[in-house]
C-alpha cells in the first residue's frame, strides 16, 4: 500500500497540520520513508472518515435500486468510511446467512467499511423475534437491530428485543411509527395536508412511539436508537429521556434538517419520506437539538429507488430520498446559523456513531488509530447534480442547489479510494483490510 503524507490541512477546523498514514495506520510523520506520497491539503479540513448509522444497499434482492458496491461507491464519495446497512431488502436480514452476506460483499466491494443491522422480527413482520443471538455471533457480529421502515409496534415484543439484545449490549433501533395513527398518511397533517386534501401524518404518530420506548429502555436498562427523529415533540422527550438517564441516542437526517412540508405542495414526490417533511417549527427544533447535543448523530436513511418506483402520482410513488453524497455539505448549510464547527461536525458523523456502534476503526485522527479521513474544501461552491452521482439512484431532493462546502478526498484504511473528487481504486487487501 501506498503511504501518505497529507500537508497542512486544518485539522478538525483547529490549525494546520501534517497526518500521517504508514500502512493503513496514522502515525508520526518522522515515521514516514522517502517514498510516501505527498498530499497537498492546504486549504482542506481533516476530519476523521463519517460513519453512516442509517443506511439502505438494497442488496440482497433489489440490486435494480442499489447494489453494495454502488453504495459503497457512494458512501466513499461523500466521504463515509462506514455505512450500516438496514434489513429490509429481500431476502430480509433476518438469519446469520443473510447478514453475512451482506458483510462479505462489503468486504469484497472495498470502497467503505459495510456493517449488517439485523431485523429484530422475522420478515420484519412484528410478530417474532429474528435470530438475534445467532447475528451478533456471526461473522459479521451485528450490534445493532431494526425493523426500519416499520415500526416494531408490539409493546411486549419491543420490551424482549430490549431484553435479548442487553445480553451483548447490542442496540434497537425503533423507526417510530404508530401503524394505526398513519394508515393511510402522505404527509405530515397539518395545514399543508389540509389544503391539499392529503391524509395526514400526525407528530404524536411518532412521539407516542418514542414515549413508549424510551420507557420500555429504562425498564430495561438497555440501549435504544431513534431513527430519523422529525418532530419538536420528539426531541423534547428525547431531552427528558436522557435527563433521567435512559440508555436513549437518536438521529437525524440532512433532508429533515433542511426541508419542510411546504414543499409537497409541488406534488413532486422526491420529496415524499418517510417520516414525512414536517414544518419549520420542527426544522428549528431538529437544528438546535443537534446543536447542543439532544440528537447524537446525522444518519442519511439513504434510500435509492428506481424510476419506476419513484416517478410517478404522489400517492403511488414509493417514499425515500438518496443522501449520501450530499450530506456532508448539507449538514453544513442547515447548521450555519448556529455555533456549530467542524469539530461538531465530526462529532455528529463520525466520532458519536462510531462509539454508540461500536464501529472502532473509525471517528479518530489520533496516532494510531486507523487512517480513515476525509478531506474537505470548505470554499468549493458547487450544484448538486443527481446524475453525477455513483448510487443508482437518482431521487435526491436537494438537485440543483449551490452548496459551499465539497468532499474532496477520502482515505479507507489508508487507501484512498477518492482523489481531488474522484473515485479511485477498492482497497487492495479485499477482503481482510480491516486485519491490517
Amino acid at each position: 500500500m501506498t503511504d501518505y503524507l497529507i500537508r497542512g490541512a486544518d485539522i478538525l477546523g483547529r490549525g494546520a497540520g501534517d497526518i500521517a498514514i504508514k500502512d493503513g495506520r496514522i502515525v508520526d510523520p518522522d515515521l514516514l520513508g522517502a517514498g510516501a506520497e505527498t498530499v497537498d491539503a492546504a486549504g482542506l479540513v481533516a476530519l476523521p472518515g463519517l460513519v453512516d448509522m442509517h443506511t439502505h444497499l438494497r442488496e440482497p434482492g433489489k440490486e435494480d435500486a442499489e447494489t453494495i458496491l454502488t453504495g459503497s461507491r457512494s458512501a466513499a464519495a461523500g466521504g463515509y468510511t462506514c455505512v450500516h446497512a438496514m434489513a429490509n431488502t429481500a431476502p430480509v436480514a433476518d438469519t446469520a446467512g443473510v447478514v453475512e452476506q451482506v458483510h462479505r460483499l462489503g468486504r469484497s466491494a472495498g470502497y467503505t467499511e459495510v456493517v449488517p443491522i439485523g431485523a429484530v422480527t422475522i420478515g420484519l413482520a412484528g410478530e417474532q423475534l429474528a435470530e438475534l443471538g445467532a447475528m451478533a455471533r456471526s461473522a459479521a457480529r451485528v450490534r445493532m437491530f431494526s425493523d426500519d421502515g416499520i415500526c416494531v409496534s408490539d409493546p411486549l415484543l419491543m420490551r424482549r428485543a430490549l431484553e435479548y439484545v442487553k445480553t451483548f449490549d447490542g442496540i434497537i433501533a425503533q423507526h417510530a411509527q404508530e401503524p394505526r395513527l398513519t394508515e393511510g398518511a402522505q404527509m405530515n397533517e397539518g395545514t399543508v395536508s389540509a389544503e391539499l386534501g392529503l391524509p395526514g401524518w400526525p407528530a404524536v404518530a411518532e412521539e407516542s412511539i418514542i414515549a413508549r420506548d424510551v420507557l420500555l429502555a429504562e425498564h430495561v436498562g438497555s440501549r435504544l436508537h431513534v431513527c430519523h427523529v422529525s418532530t419538536a415533540g420528539s426531541v423534547d422527550l428525547i431531552r427528558w429521556a436522557k435527563s433521567r438517564g435512559i440508555r436513549v441516542t437518536a438521529e437525524v437526517t440532512p433532508h429533515h434538517l433542511m426541508l419542510t412540508d411546504e414543499l409537497v405542495r409541488s406534488f413532486d414526490p422526491v420529496y415524499k419520506v418517510n417520516p414525512p417533511l414536517r414544518t419549520a417549527a420542527d426544522v428549528t427544533a431538529l437544528r438546535e437539538a443537534l446543536a447542543d447535543g439532544t440528537i447524537d448523530v446525522v444518519g442519511t436513511d439513504h434510500a435509492p429507488h428506481t424510476a419506476e418506483h419513484k416517478c410517478s402520482e404522489w400517492t403511488a410513488a414509493a417514499m425515500g430520498m438518496v443522501g449520501m453524497e450530499t450530506a456532508l455539505p448539507i449538514v453544513v448549510e442547515a447548521m450555519s446559523d448556529h455555533d456549530f464547527d467542524f469539530g461538531d461536525l465530526a462529532r455528529v458523523m463520525s466520532s458519536a456513531p462510531a462509539r454508540i456502534t461500536g464501529a472502532s476503526g473509525h471517528g479518530s485522527l489520533e496516532i494510531g488509530a486507523s487512517a480513515n479521513i476525509v478531506l474537505i474544501d470548505p470554499n468549493r461552491s458547487h450544484t448538486i447534480v443527481p446524475a453525477e452521482h455513483a448510487t443508482k439512484g437518482r431521487n435526491n431532493p436537494f438537485a440543483g442547489l449551490d452548496v459551499a462546502t465539497d468532499i474532496t478526498d477520502t482515505f479507507f484504511y489508508g487507501h484512498r479510494v477518492l482523489a481531488e473528487g474522484v473515485l479511485s481504486t477498492p482497497h487492495p487487501a479485499g477482503a481482510s483490510w480491516t486485519d491490517q
